[in-house]
């Protein structure tokens, strides 16, 4: 597990509106393919609803890799544009507990 961390903006608003973290989408998106073009796995899975992810799973799939996605069961799930593609995995809070990782690593 390797845990990527962001610097957090403060909106001119804070603490009345929540800080963000940034980039994450982009780091996200950059490790999918590198990981791909190393051949580090069999099928990737992202999980996200992020439109702007889908360049990322068209380049995956572009590479050869197996590409499938994940969502929340009665979301909607990321999609190649004109394609039912890629499989979606629908989960819930009983399959979130179920492979929860409990680990704090902050401290390790």
């Amino acid at each position: 597990m390797v845990v990527v961390r962001r610097q957090l903006r403060y909106p001119k608003a804070w603490p009345s509106e929540p800080a963000q973290e940034k980039g994450i989408d982009v780091a996200l998106a950059v490790d999918y393919v590198r990981l791909a073009c190393e051949g580090a796995y069999d099928v990737g899975i992202l999980f996200s609803r992020d439109t702007d992810l889908v360049p990322a799973l068209e380049t995956v799939r572009d590479l050869g890799a197996h590409v499938e996605v994940a969502s929340w069961k009665g979301t909607s799930r990321l999609r190649f544009p004109d394609s039912q593609l890629p499989w979606c995995h629908y989960l819930d809070a009983d399959d979130y507990a179920a492979c929860r990782d409990h680990t704090d690593y902050t401290v390790i």
